[in-house]
């Protein structure tokens, strides 16, 4: 990328890496830790670890041909609306657990 379309480029990675670091990506990890009650935690937390080491395996595959086929945009527009679902996945479906006792989640 040259011009001004490298610097966007830079700024944006960077800008997201940032918010990334405080939002989704430890919330993530305190949500695994917080949903599943003592009995099944163990095994439920190896499954859910393992489904995100997944989930970060298809995003670096997607991405090279996608980029390929379909340029930049498209690549970084697919995973913006995925960010975009699971926001209101988050919203609409993810109990608060403030003060909620664990084996009562």
């Amino acid at each position: 990328m040259t011009g001004n379309a490298g610097i966007v480029a830079l700024i944006a990675a960077n800008l997201y890496v940032f918010c990334f670091g405080f939002s989704w990506g430890p919330v993530t990890w305190v949500l695994l830790g917080e949903m599943f009650n003592n009995k099944i935690r163990a095994a439920a937390l190896s499954v859910a670890a393992a489904m995100q080491w997944v989930a970060n395996f298809l995003v670096s595959t997607t991405f090279p041909p996608i980029l390929q086929y379909f340029g930049l945009g498209a690549a970084y527009g697919m995973y913006t609306i995925a960010a975009a679902v699971s926001l209101f996945f988050v919203l609409f479906f993810i109990r608060e657990t403030k003060g909620i006792e664990l084996e009562d989640m």
